[in-house]
């Protein structure tokens, strides 16, 4: 009757609601039976020894758009429990592709290397179909690639043709399976709109049952303004809003900035509106070093940054704007990844470090990093207390997301641990050691409430019918191991992964199965 049973195990069912001791059978790669009486037989028969088993985490915000196709194992993913993820976050998707040669070539220079076998989100779901994957992969549509598929680099407002295109790449990209959009207000060319251009674009959300996810404008000294905006962009719009990653970076602002925008969602939430959000529990961001240059620099695109890096003049201006804005943050931000063998000796070391090693100005070892590897450069800045993730944390709307990659276990450089260790983090270090919330609260905001937000019906619960996404693991012995100095570690404590009902990790080590599945929303337009 079924595939497999795993016995003897304590049900966590992603709901919130109490464990309890039972057996599941997986038949066909859905879960057929959950039961609690003695289970039957089946071909393949494992014993839990009375460990955990959850539903497989969600990650709702990753970034593995275009590393999933080079990596389909998925290690960092796979190996911390994590069976489904959401891509194309924080404004830059990697579909829809302009058809315009300059505008395609802009988009890969910002995000990365991607075949040249897709135009819209329909296409680029079709090449990861094709390839294959081992967890389960969607993808939400980013308004920076919409913008830059219209308008390029241009920081402008947008005019009634431009308004038009935009909204037709949106509605074709809901229809094509994307979940959501998101906008990513710190990075070009999305911190080129203003709040009139978003609440326009988000009502095209509302007809497709469809939310708005963004990395807001700041997330330091005005990170209360920036919830402001994005609550009215949500009011005006109608449309859901998950805030992203949602933290306080700078030191004057902690404990304090994030009691008032946790009371802003609170009253908005009492309003009516449809407020959540996704935290990663690290005190250090991650992203490209890249950001770190001012707005303006960056219009144009890569290759205009470039420029302006190596003319003099520019340079002079861009570097005492920064200075200026870093005051004491230098020290914070280390070098994550060189795309090139010349300078992998600044991975590991701060801007400062580097900038006393090679006796030059903090701007100048940042801006002369950035110029020979080509914007090529990732960086991990330590700017949150543990005060403030443990408040937004224990707020019920708020779930986890890593914001990390698919990557392998020997990837290059020393990326962010919340690659590798976000999911078992949680339960070890804020459930078991620091007593936040009971252990099925922790996985209620790893499954069943992403999996509400993003409307998987069938995932995210262990219930009889759902897919078999399930992760098998000892509450005393689970630990993220992957550190800031050795990210790259399967964690502790996971005994079983299945995707699909197919066994894809056991005790740390990759089964080698390509079992998950490209999804798609099922965006029926309702009026």
């Amino acid at each position: 009757m079924y595939d497999t049973i795993i016995k003897n195990v304590r049900v966590i069912d992603g709901t919130s609601a109490p464990w309890f001791r039972g057996w599941i059978g997986i038949q066909g790669g859905k879960i057929a039976k959950v039961g609690t009486c003695t289970p039957e037989t089946a071909p393949d028969v494992v014993d839990g020894e009375d460990r955990y088993l959850a539903p497989g985490f969600i990650d709702i915000h990753s970034h593995s758009d275009t590393s999933l196709s080079t990596c389909p194992l998925a290690e960092s993913r796979i190996l911390q429990g994590v069976t489904t993820e959401l891509g194309g976050n924080c404004g830059l998707s990697v579909a829809p592709v302009s058809e315009d040669p300059e505008k395609k070539k802009l988009l890969a220079d910002y995000v990365g290397e991607m075949e040249d076998s897709w135009n819209g989100v329909e296409g680029y779901l079709d090449y990861l179909e094709a390839k294959k994957t081992s967890v389960n992969f969607g993808t939400a549509v980013g308004h920076g690639t919409i913008r830059l598929a219209t308008m390029g680099f241009d920081a402008r407002k947008a005019t009634e043709t431009e308004m038009k295109h935009m909204r037709q790449l949106l509605r074709r990209s809901l229809e094509e399976g994307a979940f959501s959009m998101s906008s990513g207000l710190i990075y070009p060319p999305g911190c080129y709109a203003d709040t009139d251009e978003l609440a326009e674009l988000c009502k095209e959300l509302v007809p497709y049952g469809s939310f708005y996810m963004t990395h807001m404008r700041d997330e330091g000294e005005q990170v209360a303004e920036a919830v402001k905006e994005a609550l009215e962009i949500c009011r005006r719009s109608g449309a859901p809003l998950q805030i992203s990653h949602h933290k306080v970076t700078r030191k004057s602002g902690w404990q304090v900035h994030c009691k008032t925008t946790i009371a802003l969602v609170d009253q908005a939430r009492r309003q009516g509106l449809d407020v959540t959000m996704d935290q990663y529990p690290y005190t250090a961001s991650a992203t490209s070093l890249d950001s770190n240059a001012p707005l303006w620099a960056f219009e144009g695109g890569v290759e205009a940054l470039l420029s302006r890096l190596r003319d003099p003049e520019m340079r002079k201006r861009i570097n005492a704007e920064t200075n200026e804005s870093h005051a004491d943050r230098w020290g914070d931000i280390y070098v994550s990844y060189v795309a090139t063998e010349k300078n992998r000796w600044a991975v590991g070391k701060s801007i400062l470090e580097i900038a006393k090693l090679r006796r030059v100005d903090p701007a100048d070892a940042c801006f002369d990093l950035i110029l020979q590897e080509r914007c090529q450069v990732g960086e991990i800045n330590y700017g949150m207390c543990e005060d403030d993730i443990e408040f937004i944390m224990k707020q019920p709307y708020t779930m986890i997301g890593s914001d990390g990659n698919a990557a392998p276990m020997t990837c290059d450089g020393l990326p962010h641990p919340r690659w590798f260790g976000t999911f078992p983090r949680v339960i070890a270090n804020y459930c078991r050691e620091r007593k936040l919330f009971p252990l099925e609260t922790a996985v209620f905001k790893m499954t069943g409430l992403p999996a509400c937000r993003l409307g998987l019906s069938d995932r995210g619960l262990i219930k009889e019918g759902m897919w078999a996404d399930l992760v098998l693991f000892d509450f005393d012995k689970i630990k993220d191991s992957p550190t800031y100095t050795n990210p790259k570690l399967p964690c502790d404590g996971i005994t079983r992964v299945y995707v699909n009902g197919v066994l894809t990790a056991k005790d740390g080590v990759h089964t080698g199965v390509l079992a998950g599945k490209i999804l798609r929303r099922g965006m029926v337009k309702t009026r």
